[in-house]
């Protein structure tokens, strides 16, 4: 009997510039009894997989947060090396393989808002590999988890750029609600596409919201209507704690006959840090990221055209958090109408 386990993280939460990038990925693992622990993919993967990227790995992918593993801006490889390997080398694994940034963002089930920065010809893919390290990345990983009885499901991404920030924010008044946009579509997914009845049901971990403990009404809120004949779902706090929130969300037949075991349930755990302790939230970390910087790449490229259509010269480039956006605002002050501007920057 196997299990679905799912991850969800972010990128971009807090950033004045740019999209936020909510991603999740998916894996079934099989042998798993019920009552047993979440697998530890990485111990379960360990010929295939690690955290740490360089000599030790030995030919392994790294998959961690996605804070550890981008690189600085000024290093001897690029910045996204070890972020595009293990993203890319998993999508084709799922037998997708985007040769551009364009056909990433439909791989992943994302969309961008028509905003002229993001606009202009789709960019090549992978920007930090040849095709051939990517094909040898992802055999790594196919023979690793044929041996471990585990198989992707899905990798997925979800944008809030930023019309759909700033309109979100007025609307809900809470900038948590961004998120939410996000972890609502991806938990939605979970819940239709594995939901079913069965002991054997899905978990999904997320990285904790900020220092956030409740995640009940959050939950119930994000969670699909019921069809007629059903129960209303219901979501049941298991532990709300400074270690996790986790909950039990389960949804019955209205028939009186209908033994508990019919229930379709999920698990959803909340814990701090867990794109460290959760390979499938790690990946989602890295798709994030990996996502976000690509258009961020978009943006400062528009941009710099734009500067160099008026003879100016040294645009420095942003990666759009809130000290360097004040920066590059100031610096691209002429080229940014009032209009233009209200539209770009994100309120909060």
């Amino acid at each position: 009997m196997g299990v679905v386990l799912a991850g969800i993280d972010e990128a971009g939460y807090g950033p004045m510039l740019g999209p936020l990038v909510v991603a999740m990925s998916a894996f079934e693992i099989d042998p798993w009894e019920p009552g047993q622990p979440a697998p530890d993919l990485w111990d379960l993967l360990s010929r295939g997989v690690c955290k740490k990227p360089g000599k030790a790995a030995k030919g392994r992918i790294a998959f961690d947060d996605s804070k550890k593993l981008k690189l600085a801006n000024d290093a001897s490889k690029h910045p996204l090396t070890h972020l595009e390997l293990g993203v890319l080398s998993m999508l084709a694994l799922l037998d997708l393989r985007p040769k551009t940034d364009l056909e990433l963002l439909l791989a992943l089930g994302a969309e961008l808002e028509d905003h002229p920065w993001y606009g202009g010809e789709a960019r090549p893919l992978p920007v930090a590999h040849s095709e051939g390290e990517i094909a040898i990345a992802s055999n790594t990983l196919n023979v690793a988890m044929a041996q471990a009885g585990v198989r992707p499901l899905t990798i997925r991404a979800k944008l809030v750029c930023e019309r759909a920030f700033n309109e979100t924010i007025r609307r809900e008044g809470t900038k948590a609600a961004t998120t939410a946009l996000g972890v609502g579509e991806h938990l939605r997914t979970v819940w239709e596409s594995w939901g079913k009845p069965g002991p054997s049901h899905p978990r999904l971990v997320c990285d904790r919201q900020g220092g956030r403990q409740d995640y009940g009404q959050f939950l119930a809120r994000l969670l699909p209507r019921v069809k007629p004949g059903e129960e209303p779902i219901t979501v049941t706090v298991i532990e709300e704690t400074p270690r996790a929130s986790r909950y039990d969300i389960e949804l019955r037949d209205r028939s009186p006959t209908s033994p508990p075991a019919n229930a379709r349930r999920l698990s959803a755990v909340f814990q701090p840090e867990a794109e460290s302790a959760h390979l499938p939230v790690a990946l989602a970390s890295m798709t994030a990221k990996y996502v976000r910087e690509l258009m961020m790449a978009r943006f400062n490229a528009y941009w710099n055209g734009q500067a160099q259509k008026k003879g100016l010269e040294g645009l420095k480039p942003t990666a759009g958090y809130t000290q360097d956006a004040r920066r590059w605002l100031k610096d691209a002050q002429c080229l940014i109408s009032k209009t233009v501007r209200a539209a770009m920057v994100r309120n909060a």
